[in-house]
């Protein structure tokens, strides 16, 4: 009897290693934890083709908004470790949220499998086309002689807005109010629409507004100039090299993940990112494609973390 359960254990060897090797075998659920219309839905949008045509599966995308993507981020951390559940990362639920909270949700460190960073961009500091300061500095003065008054939009509590908004009145001095929103694009619309005065968001948000005409750009926050935007100086250009920063998404699973899936993901995830058109399309929306591997993303991802977790000190944020 022993000999045989011997024999048939050999024989199922094979089988759950084809099995392995046939991955995937059904849809796979691609996670973004902001509404659509914002930077995380470009990204997902951008390499969701590329992924399916690779993967021979479809790739269904779910939003899951709130909380500046600490929702989405917790409901993976959870997941199971197979691989049909990933989430496009994002440098809010990642090396900000987190860590404005006494008690984390999730440990960014060690509660996902990083298959693959995806992009990276400096942040447009954009307001209404009406506002009278033509740059940075003239909007500065303006929060200045506007105490009280002046405010700042963010994608919500937590998210990357929220932060570039605390680190520029760190670093100039001011106290621009905060205003949350449930993502991106609601915050643009009341940009937009006057209800708010400021917001410091990715290209891919702000990047089709101001070529509209509807909204200004007044700095970028890369260490270069966006080339979308060649007469917009950098933030260091206008004297606030402390608000120099950059923005990343990229590609992550649960904690977990088997080595043979996290070697097919990231293989045909940097495949899709050497598409001349992928680059082409993020390029147009003022960001640049980074394939870092799985080790040189979460080693990424962790300095990212120690940056702005330091200004939350700093400032004393925590999340209502």
């Amino acid at each position: 009897m022993q000999r045989r359960s011997l024999l048939l254990a050999s024989a199922l060897v094979p089988l759950a290693v084809r099995a392995q090797g046939a991955y995937p075998v059904k849809p796979i659920r691609l996670i973004v934890g902001f509404p659509p219309g914002g930077g995380i839905d470009f990204t997902a949008r951008a390499i969701q083709p590329g992924l399916e045509a690779a993967l021979g599966q479809p790739v269904v995308i779910e939003y899951k908004p709130g909380a500046g993507g600490v929702i989405a981020a917790t409901e993976l951390s959870r997941a199971a470790p197979d691989g049909y559940t990933l989430l496009i990362a994002n440098t809010g639920p990642f090396a900000i949220a987190p860590y404005l909270q006494a008690r984390r949700p999730y440990d960014p460190v060690t509660q996902f499998s990083y298959v693959g960073q995806i992009a990276e961009a400096g942040y447009i500091a954009a307001t209404r086309a009406d506002h009278p300061a033509k740059d940075l500095g003239q909007f500065i003065e303006w929060a200045k002689a506007n105490p009280g008054k002046a405010n700042f939009a963010s994608g919500g509590p937590g998210a990357s807005t929220h932060l570039n908004g605390e680190l520029l009145n760190s670093v100039a001095g001011i106290d621009l109010l905060h205003v949350p929103y449930k993502g991106s694009a609601p915050a643009v619309t009341d940009l937009i629409g006057g209800q708010t005065h400021l917001l410091i968001d990715a290209g891919t948000v702000l990047l089709p507004q101001i070529k509209g005409g509807r909204l200004k750009a007044l700095a970028v926050t890369g260490a270069r100039r966006d080339p979308n935007l060649p007469d917009v100086a950098t933030a260091r250009e206008q004297g606030l090299a402390g608000l120099e920063a950059a923005g990343f998404q990229g590609l992550v699973g649960p904690a977990g993940l088997p080595r043979e899936v996290l070697v097919r993901l990231g293989s045909e995830l940097r495949k899709v990112l050497a598409a001349a058109e992928v680059k082409a399309r993020f390029q147009e929306a003022g960001a640049e494609v980074q394939p870092r591997g799985p080790q040189e993303f979460a080693a990424y991802v962790k300095g990212e973390a120690e940056r702005w977790s330091a200004l939350i000190a700093r400032r004393g944020i925590k999340l209502d």
